[in-house]
């Protein structure tokens, strides 16, 4: 198997970890959470935008890495809501 099999999966998790390492400066979370939180939606976001037919697990498609990040903010977003409950 080609290690480019994955590739749409990498681009999302190495998305998500980006993400999940910038949120604790700007909202204040935990690392540790913001990084799982942060790779786990752009895991769910790349799935979705799989499913709405953008791209896939074995290509890199703008558009899935584009939802799948917004899926990854929005995800952080709300656990910070729900960490203030």
């Amino acid at each position: 198997m080609s290690y480019l099999f994955f590739f749409g999966l990498f681009s999302w998790i190495i998305l998500g970890l980006a993400t999940g390492l910038t949120a604790p400066v700007i909202l204040g979370l935990g690392r540790g959470k913001a990084i799982l939180f942060g790779v786990g939606g752009a895991i769910l976001g790349g799935l979705l935008a799989t499913g709405l037919g953008f791209g896939g697990l074995t290509s890199f498609d703008f558009r899935s890495l584009t939802t799948a990040g917004l899926a990854s903010v929005l995800t952080l977003l709300v656990a910070r809501l729900l960490q203030r409950s």
